[in-house]
């Protein structure tokens, strides 16, 4: 079985790497981050630029994937890394319909009401549109 997890630098990001891990020990994971600049704040992109800014999330990403690597390495295991840039929520289907993937393992903060109505919630709307099984890990 082939598994993606979608890791940001939260909480609830590490969790669904965790969970992947010791529930799917024998699977193939591959862990994605999706660089998004729309999702950065004015004062960000305005002082930086969308080069430099992009640069740094990839730096970011670099050390995300470090700790995964670390992580799986600790439970005897190995994952894959991959980074797209995009709208998280579509990068995370578009990459399950184009590499085989039989599982989408994602964190989700359990947001509800009104904060849920107004960030939105990648995980739910990773739910609507994946071709494949989604497991949420909170």
């Amino acid at each position: 079985m082939h598994l993606l997890v979608a890791l940001d630098d939260s909480e609830p990001g590490w969790a669904a790497l965790e969970y992947a891990l010791r529930e799917h020990p024998d699977d193939e994971i591959t862990v994605l981050h999706t660089i998004s600049l729309s999702e950065s704040s004015y004062g960000e992109f305005a002082h930086l630029g969308a080069g430099p800014l992009l640069e740094q999330r990839r730096e970011r990403a670099t050390g995300l994937f470090e700790a995964a690597h670390d992580r799986a390495a600790a439970a005897e295991q190995s994952v894959a890394t991959e980074l797209v840039e995009g709208r998280p929520a579509r990068t995370i289907v578009d990459y399950a319909r184009e590499h085989a993937v039989d599982r989408i393992v994602i964190g989700s903060h359990g947001r509800t009401g009104v904060s849920r109505a107004l960030l939105g919630s990648v995980a739910e709307q990773v739910v609507r549109r994946a071709p494949v099984p989604v497991t949420i890990v909170r």
